[in-house]
């Protein structure tokens, strides 16, 4: 496999800080580490990014997860590893990446559930976590980036 260009964000530089600056935003909203980690991981999954999920799992691990979770995350809901408020968030994560998939791409119940576990601040960084890993997901997969590679 080759990429087909290199990533949109290092041909034009000057999207690549900005782009970067949300992400860190992302990380100061109190949710923890781990849980924002397994967020990427699953809307990689989702959205077929083979670069931004080797890199998530990676970044995961370093977070503290477990090989156990990790491979249990596309399957969160029947998995016994994750507690109510990582599933709330999963569910968001799901919703907010798929929103094409139903008329009401957020339904309340699923809103709901993680505004139970999280308070606003927080649900701003899980929605900035999952905005910005779908960025990363719509320039590395259309344009092939390689799993492993660096930029």
């Amino acid at each position: 496999m080759q990429a087909r260009i290199n990533n949109p964000a290092v041909v034009i530089p000057e999207a690549m800080q900005p782009v970067l600056d949300l992400l860190k935003a992302a990380r100061k909203g109190g949710v923890p580490q781990s849980t924002l980690e397994l967020v990427h991981l699953r809307a990689s999954q989702i959205n077929g990014c083979s670069y931004c999920v080797v890199f998530g799992a990676d970044q995961a691990r370093k977070a503290g997860e477990t090989e156990e979770r990790l491979a249990a995350v596309a399957a969160w809901r029947e998995a016994p590893y994750f507690d109510d408020a990582e599933r709330a968030a999963l569910a968001l994560t799901e919703a907010a990446t798929r929103l094409a998939d139903r008329s009401d791409p957020v339904p309340d119940g699923i809103w709901d559930a993680a505004a139970e576990h999280y308070d606003e601040k927080q649900l701003a960084s899980l929605t900035l976590m999952i905005g910005v890993t779908n960025l990363f997901n719509r320039l590395n997969a259309p344009t092939r980036q390689i799993a492993g590679a660096s930029w």
